[in-house]
């Protein structure tokens, strides 16, 4: 069977990466979380004081770019991708609000999407890959033989955000996430570099009220499509 690219795009908080994670497993692709990629240079950016007083310091990040290393490995226990920067295991905390409420600007640097969008062309090379994020469908992939584009009600991401959250163990309120969640909309929706948009050939998948059974079906309908099947 011949392999393809799959590029799922959407808003914040879409639960792209569950359906992407889920369906790269069952079809037996790699999955590749862009979005945990912003976050890692994010992450690198707050640990190192690139982020500070509330601001970035853009020059200082640009002559360090090369020196953020990201990539992913299997965790054996749960058979899912993790995150890792400069070799050590982040995923845990490119995941906390702190890292939210800085990813949306750091994205919106042209030099580090042009940095990023390369590594990701080259991870997709050989296709047989799943990829969500902002600009897979746009961008990365233009070409991409199957791109889905999710969204939902800005309330209902902001709740599911919570739940996460609070299952990790961190406490935030509705109101504080609801608040990120309308800002990164706008910041990635209106951004000068590789905006948030709709591909003209994506389909779009409003989950608002699927569980998450419902979206892997839906996805593995696509995909037997997509693939001639």
């Amino acid at each position: 069977m011949k392999k393809i690219v799959i590029a799922i795009d959407g808003f914040s908080s879409c639960g792209k990466s569950t359906m992407a994670k889920d369906l790269a497993k069952e079809i037996g692709y790699t999955y590749i979380d862009t979005g945990a990629m912003y976050r890692a240079v994010t992450l690198y950016s707050l640990e190192n004081g690139i982020i500070a007083d509330n601001k970035i310091d853009g020059e200082r990040l640009k002559s360090e770019i090369d020196k953020i290393k990201i990539g992913f490995k299997n965790n054996p226990n749960t058979g899912k991708p993790e995150t890792y920067l400069n070799e050590i295991n982040v995923e845990t905390e490119i995941r906390k609000m702190e890292v939210a409420n800085w990813v949306s600007p750091i994205a919106t640097i042209g030099f580090v999407r042009h940095a990023l969008v390369a590594l990701q062309q080259k991870m997709g090379k050989e296709k047989g890959i799943v990829m969500d994020g902002r600009d897979i469908g746009t961008v990365v992939f233009p070409n991409a033989e199957l791109k889905i584009f999710v969204t939902a009600s800005p309330e209902i991401r902001a709740q599911r955000r919570v739940d996460e959250l609070k299952s990790k163990g961190e406490k935030v309120s509705f109101e504080e996430v609801l608040e990120n969640v309308k800002t990164r909309d706008h910041i990635d929706s209106t951004r000068k570099e590789s905006p948030l948009k709709q591909a003209p050939d994506a389909i779009v998948l409003d989950n608002s009220e699927m569980t998450i059974a419902e979206q892997k079906a839906w996805l593995l309908v696509q995909y037997k499509k997509a693939v001639g099947e």
